[in-house]
């Protein structure tokens, strides 16, 4: 896809999904989330960032797109990449021992306009484990 004007230099030299988490972040942390860790990896998958916010850790996975030709942002995490997420999470949860504490799902979703200029939307408690 061909980008052009302020969308180009925005992200140029790195790849949408990595200038995204770095908005999330930014956007958490104004929205009162402590970020704790990005992109915790292990067998299972993935989980973009691990932040706390209210008493509660928050396994948040961040999509961004530049249009919504293919549905919204949000709508790609899919029953299938909510497993992924939930198994990174117990694995987590596993090895820092902290299986009594209260967790959610959260996602943010990014749009970013032909301008460049984001559309950012928290989606609290996602979805379930289960």
């Amino acid at each position: 896809m061909r980008q052009t004007g302020k969308l180009l230099s925005f992200f140029s030299g790195t790849s949408l999904g990595d200038e995204g988490e770095k908005i999330a972040c930014q956007h958490l942390k104004k929205s009162g989330y402590s970020i704790i860790l990005r992109n915790f990896r292990c067998r299972s998958g993935e989980v973009d960032i691990i932040a706390r916010h209210k008493g509660v850790l928050v396994f948040i996975e961040v999509k961004t797109r530049r249009s919504e030709s293919f549905g919204s942002p949000a709508a790609a995490v899919t029953p299938r990449k909510q497993r992924q997420i939930a198994k990174a999470a117990l694995e987590y949860l596993a090895r820092e021992n902290l299986f009594d504490t209260e967790a959610r799902f959260d996602v943010v979703s990014i749009l970013v306009s032909a301008t460049g200029e984001p559309q950012i939307e928290i989606i609290t408690s996602a979805f379930e484990l289960g």
